[in-house]
């Protein structure tokens, strides 16, 4: 063999030696790469697992609070309920209470004056009386509307303050 021949053989065997140890330093890069993905997925999917566990933690939370709040409110219009029905009561013995007086007003008398000026008080009496009980009545009904109101505008009010706490 010629020393050119020999040469080339060596140079060929030196670069095939070399071009092997590249191919295996980059298999070795690309396995650590591969592991540090994957390292790094783990790690993506136990923070996702922990992230959504947080979630549903605090979503719990949150519909326990406005069930509270819910529970709260209901509990405010039947307080608000009971206090409009007792509201109702009193005015309905105020009514029979001013339906009696103008009752009273009409007694019989013998006096022509005195009979005219009493129809006409009666007739006075239970125009007012009449006009009470629609006033109360209207009184009532706009108690109701605005204790109604009040409870869903607090209720309304607390379940925000929850949501942004």
């Amino acid at each position: 063999m010629t020393s050119w021949a020999v040469r080339s053989l060596v140079l060929l065997v030196f670069l095939a030696s070399h071009w092997g140890m590249y191919q295996h330093g980059r298999a070795v890069e690309r396995v650590e790469a591969g592991q540090a993905s994957a390292e790094r997925d783990s790690g993506d999917r136990l923070a996702e697992v922990i992230g959504e566990r947080t979630a549903r933690r605090e979503e719990q939370r949150r519909a326990t609070a406005q069930e509270e709040v819910r529970a709260h409110a209901q509990e405010e219009r039947t307080i608000a309920d009971a206090g409009a029905a007792g509201a109702d009561a009193a005015g309905q013995r105020l009514h029979d209470e001013a339906g009696k007086l103008a009752a009273a007003i009409s007694c019989p008398t013998t006096d022509t004056a005195a009979v005219a000026r009493g129809q006409a008080a009666t007739r006075a009496a239970m125009v007012l009386s009449d006009l009470l009980a629609r006033a109360d009545a209207r009184a009532g009904e706009l108690a109701k509307a605005y204790d109604r109101a009040r409870v869903a505008g607090e209720q309304c009010q607390r379940e925000y303050e929850l949501l942004i706490r």
